[in-house]
């Protein structure tokens, strides 16, 4: 019979991050603070704890997880490495399919890898609260879990269109005793100045990523410290998620399988990180038994890697951070209300854009009825509704798979299943009742944010030419 849960023990879970900086083709370009045109960290010393500012910047490979972090852990890790053997029969494919399913968390998703952490952190230098935005929820559900944990207070700023889609994912955080506010909000400058010149604003997350990084600036002045706190894009982030991918190997060695291909869907990028940062390990200490290969999935509405610029951009609409060097669509990116909205983020990790510069990865982007199509199939054959972000790795998949049938080729295909979809339901009504909308993100669009973006910095080609394209 064949093995479907591939468990592993709490002795298991594990002890170090893996941080993939020193192991990169290339060095990563460093951030850009717009005032002085060089490199510079701007804000972030004031917002971020002293323990995260150092995991960020690390050239060290193996970072310790604290013993309090990795008992939280042990709510839900080690989590299970599924053989999708429903799925595979429903394709009639020889391949053998597997997702990591990070769904069993309390929060229902991969986001808790890092909220604990960054709550950790926060509440050993004795931060009493925390901000941060959040897309479709799932951040903002994890950072409210964790913070309840530490005795923190949580501040929500919520993309406003998923707030609209997705009223449970509010409950959730009040229920959490996080505070949430449809972003854009009255309760920052960023937020009312948006909301003046466009009353009906559905949000993005640069703009919520502005709202909460405001906030935190601010609360210094009422002499009640809060920090900033982030979801994806950084390296920390992606260093925190890398459990993903440790158990996972431990996982293929126990079925004495490793994966032809992984899969995962790319909004800022980290759950993506988390699962192949550990494999890309092999690949560069030469321990791989395969040449696997890294496929990141984004929708076509938000094509930061297949349509976006790499180069230097705010991670924010406000424009408070400093100049990241990444793929991008641009600061003032508008995305459509597409229910994958933790894939709604006009840029990705600095890690990821190096590794697609270098060819160490491919990407390739679906629409959202695609990607529902073949989460349908996985739905009715695994049992599981996945979260509208993992459908389009799930459509990838099923496309590998079919080719496999074509080519009577055995591979072995992984995907990261990121969360459960429970809270998305509208978005699966909407699909069963033909109402679904394929948006496609116009490249004209990308050609004017890339152009307001020169206006707005005309020195940026040369600092680009210096860091990224050396």
């Amino acid at each position: 019979m064949i093995t479907r849960k591939i468990l592993l023990k709490e002795e298991d879970i594990p002890k170090q991050w893996y941080n993939i900086v020193p192991d990169l083709p290339r060095p990563l370009p460093p951030f850009i603070d717009p005032v002085t045109k060089e490199p510079g960290v701007g804000i972030v010393p004031q917002i971020f704890p002293k323990e995260i500012i150092e995991q960020e910047v690390s050239q060290e490979r193996w970072i310790n997880i604290p013993e309090k972090v990795r008992e939280i852990y042990q709510i839900w890790r080690p989590s299970p490495l599924f053989r999708a053997v429903g799925f595979e029969n429903a394709l009639k494919t020889p391949a053998k399919i597997y997702y990591k399913y990070e769904g069993v968390s309390p929060a229902g998703s991969h986001k808790t890898n890092s909220s604990v952490p960054q709550a950790y952190y926060n509440m050993k230098e004795g931060i009493e609260r925390v901000t941060t935005e959040t897309g479709a929820g799932q951040w903002g559900s994890a950072l409210s879990f964790a913070t309840a944990l530490f005795g923190i207070k949580a501040t929500v700023y919520m993309v406003k269109a998923s707030y609209e889609q997705k009223p449970y994912r509010t409950m959730m955080m009040n229920a959490y005793g996080a505070e949430v506010f449809a972003s854009p909000s009255n309760q920052t400058s960023a937020g009312k100045k948006i909301l003046k010149e466009d009353p009906d604003n559905r949000g993005t997350l640069g703009i919520a990523i502005s709202e909460a990084v405001e906030d935190s600036l601010e609360s210094g002045k009422t002499g009640k410290k809060a920090n900033y706190t982030i979801g994806s894009v950084f390296n920390h982030v992606c260093l925190h998620q890398t459990v993903e991918g440790l158990e996972t190997k431990k996982q293929f060695e126990i079925v004495d399988d490793y994966p032809d291909a992984i899969y995962g869907c790319i909004g800022g990028g980290s759950s993506f990180s988390g699962l192949i940062w550990p494999f890309y390990y092999d690949r560069t200490t030469k321990k791989a038994p395969k040449e696997t290969k890294l496929i990141a999935v984004e929708p076509t509405a938000c094509p930061k890697v297949t349509k976006g610029e790499y180069t230097y951009d705010h991670g924010d609409t406000s424009k408070l951070t400093p100049l990241v060097p990444m793929h991008t669509l641009g600061h003032d990116f508008m995305p459509a209300p597409i229910h994958a909205g933790g894939l709604r983020y006009h840029g990705i990790a600095p890690t990821i854009s190096v590794l697609a510069q270098e060819k160490q990865l491919c990407t390739l982007a679906v629409n959202q009825v695609e990607a529902f199509d073949a989460a349908k199939i996985f739905i009715r054959s695994e049992g599981i509704i996945p979260s509208p972000e993992a459908t389009h790795a799930i459509k990838a998949v099923v496309n590998e798979a079919r080719k496999c049938k074509e080519t009577n080729e055995p591979k072995s295909l992984l995907f990261m299943l990121t969360g459960h979809g429970f809270f998305d339901m509208a978005a699966y009504g909407e699909y069963f009742n033909g109402n679904l909308q394929p948006y496609e993100y116009p490249t004209e669009k990308v050609v004017e944010s890339m152009e307001k973006l020169q206006k707005l910095y005309p020195w940026l080609n040369d600092v680009r030419k210096k860091y990224i394209d050396k």
